[in-house]
């Protein structure tokens, strides 16, 4: 299988780090995609022109990261990052659905800034973006993920955001979030995949 992806992408990272995890990154080649470059044929794997993109063997291309990571479990025999019992499933995708607003919303706040004028910024989107984080990253330090093992499809995409904060925002909102800290300190400590995939 190919992965299309970026070194930098807080969602080609989640799903790097699920097949580490779950024991299937030794049959994904990856290979670097620019999104930006209309000749780069992951616009034709994925007309969206978005990555992470998993081309499996077959030609047949899946996207996006939620749908990457439910059939690498699947690979791996399903019940592995996304539980199989219903309230523990939901709750698990739950928490993926939070952590990937905030990286959407984060790669926007990029966007304005790498693809817009400055003079030309629109301090009104980039507040609705921020807006979304501080309120998910409040919800998130008032009840932190747990850390199962193998850790969940949430618990990833949370540490995948939380680093994806201090890659791109300095870390500025660890000062607020001790609960959240802690929690990306014991996920690094106890996932060898976290620091495997860290962005250079």
């Amino acid at each position: 299988m190919i992965l299309r992806s970026s070194p930098a992408s807080p969602f080609g990272r989640k799903v790097r780090m699920a097949a580490i995890i779950l024991g299937l990154d030794a049959g994904i080649t990856v290979k670097p995609a620019d999104t930006a470059d209309p000749g780069d044929s992951v616009r034709q794997q994925n007309p969206l022109g978005k990555i992470p993109a998993l081309v499996l063997d077959d030609g047949m291309v899946l996207f996006d990261s939620r749908v990457i990571l439910e059939y690498l479990d699947h690979l791996a025999g399903g019940g592995r990052i996304i539980p199989a019992a219903p309230a523990a499933r939901f709750a698990a995708l739950r928490l993926q659905a939070l952590a990937d607003g905030v990286m959407d919303a984060s790669i926007l706040r990029v966007y304005e800034a790498r693809w817009r004028d400055p003079a030309k910024h629109e301090p009104k989107w980039v507040d609705h973006q921020a807006g979304k984080v501080t309120r998910t990253l409040a919800a998130l330090e008032a009840a932190p993920p747990g850390r199962d093992e193998p850790p969940t499809v949430g618990q990833i995409a949370v540490a995948c955001a939380l680093a994806y904060q201090d890659f791109r925002f300095h870390g500025t909102w660890r000062k607020d979030h001790p609960r959240l800290v802690r929690f990306l300190d014991e996920f690094a400590a106890a996932v060898p995949a976290f620091a495997a995939t860290q962005p250079a």
